[in-house]
């Protein structure tokens, strides 16, 4: 299979879909791995790396569209790749369709497959591609939080964990899947009173076995998180429903219940974001203030961090790479059921019944395209 490696064009996205070592791993299987000039350079990979591995390099974005039968990418194309995108081209790479209706429709015209990162699922309805990038965005959140709770940047002007004779920071999260897990330990780390809300009891359960004293669990629900947000100084919101919308569990009108210079941090934002004032933003302008709240919601925190992210998303992504590119999509898909629930669009059918919702579009069984 020749696969296509281009730079991503995303504001301050420094990532790429394939390290090196990667490439090698595709080209010792027997495929052919085109990379566009300086694709890697944000992550810290020379074309001269990409070269020595065995991939081809090439000058530009529409090139590496044009020859590729499969397209491997970090974030989803952007309004200037989707006339790139051609007909029954592989796109693998993370879409987050149900927060962005555009990118859907563009997908449907182009007729190609889109295998999302974020909806592969294990059995046990972990997602392993979500995962690094979740690791990732959680620890991001409070490194951010921490600083954008500094007055200068708009912040209440706390230490996230205090000094001796001062009370630290109180950080509340939402959610206690991997981000939140990730979020809490860098947090308690820091020294900050946590709090980690959930609607899964045995998940609370176990976050109060494993982490430390500075730590607190409590059960998610309106009344609980209304009752919390008055006195929490960063609040970072960290909830997935994998493939669909987030629910919006802090509302326009719950800001007045913050104090002023209060952080709030939306991990899940490329999913539609779990606070209903949340926008996407980015790196080079990455915050607003609604109410004296200050909204923190870049859409690629990750990005920021190319090196250890690259590196992480590659571990993760090239079993199921090498899968696609060895046997077809179709096979693949059909023989690997975690495969079979990246696929979202198939040649002009929505085949992931989350994304036809959110936007009440019709939606085809994958089966169909299996068979």
């Amino acid at each position: 299979m020749i696969i296509g490696v281009p730079k991503e064009i995303k504001n301050n996205e420094n990532r790429v879909a394939l390290t090196p070592a990667g490439a090698q791993e595709l080209l010792k299987a027997g495929h052919t791995v085109y990379v566009q000039s300086t694709a890697g350079l944000g992550s810290g990979f020379e074309d001269a790396e990409y070269v020595s591995a065995g991939a081809s390099i090439l000058p530009t974005i529409e090139e590496v569209y044009d020859i590729a039968e499969m397209i491997m990418k970090v974030k989803e194309p952007i309004e200037a790749e989707y006339p790139l995108i051609k007909e029954n081209q592989l796109v693998f790479t993370y879409f987050h369709f149900a927060s962005y209706e555009p990118l859907t429709k563009a997908m449907v015209e182009s007729k190609s497959v889109c295998l999302a990162y974020e909806t592969v699922e294990k059995a046990d309805r972990s997602l392993p591609l979500l995962v690094p990038m979740s690791e990732v965005a959680g620890r991001m959140a409070i490194q951010e939080g921490a600083k954008y709770l500094e007055k200068p940047l708009k912040g209440r002007g706390i230490l996230l964990g205090g000094v001796p004779g001062v009370r630290p920071a109180k950080v509340l999260i939402l959610g206690g899947g991997v981000v939140g897990t990730n979020a809490a330990k860098i947090a308690a780390g820091m020294g900050a009173d946590v709090t980690i809300m959930d609607i899964n009891l045995p998940r609370l359960r176990y976050l109060d076995d494993v982490m430390p004293a500075n730590v607190n669990t409590f059960m998610s629900n309106e009344y609980n998180i209304r009752e919390l947000i008055g006195t929490h100084d960063l609040i970072v919101g960290a909830v997935l429903i994998p493939g669909a919308k987030a629910p919006h569990l802090i509302t326009k009108d719950m800001l007045k219940d913050m104090r002023p210079g209060t952080v709030l941090v939306d991990v899940a934002v490329d999913q539609g974001g779990c606070i209903e004032t949340c926008k996407p933003t980015t790196h080079q302008d990455p915050t607003y203030v609604i109410d004296d709240v200050l909204h923190y919601c870049v859409a690629n925190m990750p990005g920021a961090v190319p090196y250890t992210s690259t590196l992480a998303l590659t571990n993760a992504t090239l079993p199921y790479a090498l899968q696609l590119a060895n046997k077809g999509w179709q096979k693949a898909c059909k023989e690997n059921l975690e495969l079979k629930l990246g696929l979202n669009i198939i040649k002009g059918e929505i085949v992931y019944q989350a994304v036809g919702e959110a936007f009440n579009l019709p939606y085809t069984s994958v089966d169909n395209f299996l068979n």
